[in-house]
């Protein structure tokens, strides 16, 4: 990474053209996370630019400009690895993305305070009061509200927040020119107008494939996630949710990991213990999760 300052002062970076780019390389048939990734750790200090042909870029990037103005996007901006702007915490995921983009006030990604509020689509009575018992409590200790717009335990943690005055973080699975699921379209445009909408999911692609394809974009969000924060919180979560996937990368990434106590009283999960044994924090009460972010 030391070589990038004086790599970017000799190159003035296009950003319509990194987008076309980008979005190219995850045209590619074989393309994911994984192999992009690995595509431009053998290529260090290249743009995505450096790796398309110009011409191909900027055809490219008009077709995803043409996608925005179909949804109604004007504005939006884009965060390139190797720019000032880019957040280099994401560099502590195992398969870090190069490029995102986003609606809103980005000053919120770079906010202290940030910790991600997640769990289960199908959560119960109980994790829905705890959930907003929660986020009030953060909110009144001035944390910024990070989740992932998904039915259940994410939509209460950003709908608690916005309700409290608070400040809120959507890191979504699909392109910010969609919405998933349908029934959160307002809240969305609300926190994009308001907050701070963040997707890694290239436009192109995920328009070019259907929902089986779609939905590993999901998982590999919540590695983004993690990485944007400085700490998860887990409020509900069944054995096999893929919230346990950013658990795991919270772990993996030195990120703090907050698993609420109602989830050792389940009988029926196993994984609580076993990510407290790798490191994870009981959370009996909030003092637990002050005490630790002080």
């Amino acid at each position: 990474m030391s070589a990038w300052p004086e790599f970017l002062a000799n190159k003035p970076v296009n950003t319509r053209a990194e987008l076309g780019a980008y979005e190219y390389l995850w045209q590619q048939p074989s393309s994911n996370t994984k192999r992009l990734a690995q595509l431009f750790e053998s290529h260090p200090g290249s743009l995505p630019s450096d790796l398309v042909d110009e011409d191909v870029a900027q055809r490219v990037a008009g077709e995803v400009v043409k996608q925005f103005a179909k949804r109604g996007i004007k504005r939006f901006g884009v965060r390139i690895n190797g720019m000032h702007d880019y957040p280099g915490r994401l560099r502590d995921a195992t398969e870090p993305v190069e490029f995102l983009y986003f609606l809103g006030s980005w000053e919120l990604a770079e906010a202290p305070r940030r910790v991600a509020v997640v769990g289960t689509r199908k959560v119960t009575a109980e994790g829905a009061a705890r959930t907003r018992k929660l986020v009030r409590a953060l909110v009144e200790h001035d944390f910024t509200i990070v989740s992932g717009l998904a039915q259940g335990v994410d939509t209460i943690a950003h709908q608690t927040a916005i309700e409290h005055g608070g400040r809120t973080i959507a890191v979504i699975g699909t392109p910010i020119s969609e919405v998933y699921p349908k029934e959160n379209a307002e809240l969305q445009r609300r926190i994009a107008e308001e907050f701070l909408v963040v997707s890694q999911v290239p436009v192109l692609r995920y328009k070019a494939q259907g929902p089986n394809g779609n939905r590993l974009f999901f998982p590999e969000r919540n590695k983004t996630m993690s990485a944007l924060t400085e700490a998860t919180i887990i409020v509900e979560a069944s054995e096999t949710s893929g919230t346990l996937i950013q658990a795991k990368a919270a772990l993996d990434q030195g990120r703090k990991l907050f698993i609420l106590e109602s989830n050792f009283n389940n009988s029926a999960i196993t994984w609580p213990a076993r990510f407290e044994k790798l490191g994870a924090i009981r959370v009996r009460e909030f003092e637990d999760i002050a005490r630790h972010l002080a």
